[in-house]
């Protein structure tokens, strides 16, 4: 797997060879003990990290989702979605923190099962940031088309779409993913019999496309077209929505698209075109670096797309007033009397507001 798999390997990696003189003869060993070293306490400690917000974070979005807001828009859907994306994402990190800190103990059928999981977690998640992205600019600059075209059949539909796209992109981890046995060391990793440089370049250019480059053109099309509606228009809540706007880009810009660089990087040492060994360390520690950056990004999200609005914000409330504080004192958990959860009629015009689809 490139993003996740490859980027532990590089740390399991004990010598390369790279070229020294001017006539490519001579190779010398590159020792790369200190980037294990450095990824078998760093990458576990992150990884952990980042399982324990996203679980956190997005299991709270989930039920609030269900509880309150029952699913009766197409954003509704969009926002259940993603959050399943997130959690399927994360629940491969405590494996990939064990196999860093010690060795992969769970067996070649395990191996490309997590991988394949987290995969479709990966791709899964950035499709449904496009689709919320696509969602807003409807619900923004075509009123009048929205009010036909975000339903929740079609915001149905549109998820079954991402989620047979997604685990179609993963099918490569799925099948070269095993578990191997090199310097008396059991890693998870993907193994290409035939064609090793075709298919290293094209699991990294998948990444950076499918992952990077086409999320962050359909944002920056959508984001650009609701910046100048909502600058032709009067709305007390315009501000906050083009602060939020400006959140979604810069924070899923900066958080992905150091990692997508050195990954790309990366793939140039792995298939021989970057041999200078100092290089090579140098990008085995920043691939490193801006992976846990970059799964970062995964915890943000309810922090992005919820806790910006106030109607999540009351969400939470009573969430926690209703359920967690009533169980600690053996109440039943419960609606408040004072509280309904939302009509469809009052979610759709929630929904098309600017605050909400911002």
């Amino acid at each position: 797997m490139t993003t996740t798999i490859e980027a532990v390997n590089i740390t399991t990696d004990y010598i390369h060879y790279s070229v020294y003189d001017d006539n490519y003869n001579d190779y010398e060993p590159c020792s790369k003990e200190g980037v294990r070293y450095f990824g078998s306490w760093y990458l576990p400690t992150f990884y952990s990290l980042v399982f324990l917000l996203g679980l956190a974070g997005n299991l709270l979005v989930v039920l609030v989702l269900l509880k309150y807001k029952r699913l009766r828009t197409m954003t509704d859907i969009y926002l259940l979605n993603l959050a399943l994306s997130d959690l399927l994402f994360v629940f491969a990190l405590p494996f990939w923190a064990y196999f860093v800190a010690d060795k992969w103990v769970f067996g070649d059928s395990f191996c490309k099962l997590i991988s394949w999981i987290y995969q479709v977690g990966f791709y899964s998640g950035i499709f449904f940031i496009m689709l919320m992205s696509i969602d807003r600019y409807l619900a923004v600059v075509h009123v009048v088309f929205a009010l036909k075209a975000r339903t929740v059949r079609y915001g149905t539909l549109a998820s079954v779409v991402v989620w047979l796209v997604a685990s179609t992109a993963a099918v490569p981890d799925l099948i070269f993913s095993q578990a191997v046995n090199e310097y008396n060391y059991t890693m998870c990793k993907p193994v290409y019999l035939k064609n090793h440089t075709t298919w290293k370049l094209f699991s990294v250019l998948e990444t950076n496309i499918l992952g990077l480059l086409v999320p962050f053109i359909v944002m920056f099309v959508c984001y650009t077209e609701i910046v100048k509606t909502l600058l032709h228009c009067r709305n007390k809540k315009k501000k906050k929505a083009v602060k939020m706007i400006f959140a979604v880009m810069i924070v899923f810009f900066v958080f992905w698209t150091p990692y997508n660089i050195a990954l790309f990087l990366q793939c140039l040492v792995d298939i021989g075109i970057i041999t200078e060994c100092l290089i090579s360390k140098n990008l085995d520690y920043a691939t490193q670096v801006t992976q846990t950056l970059a799964f970062f990004h995964c915890s943000l999200n309810p922090v992005i797309y919820f806790f910006m609005g106030q109607k999540f914000k009351k969400y939470i409330k009573l969430f926690f007033k209703n359920c967690v504080f009533s169980n600690t004192f053996f109440k039943p958990c419960g609606f408040p009397d004072t509280f309904h959860p939302e009509s469809s009629g009052s979610l759709y015009t929630q929904s098309t507001s600017d605050e909400e689809a911002l």
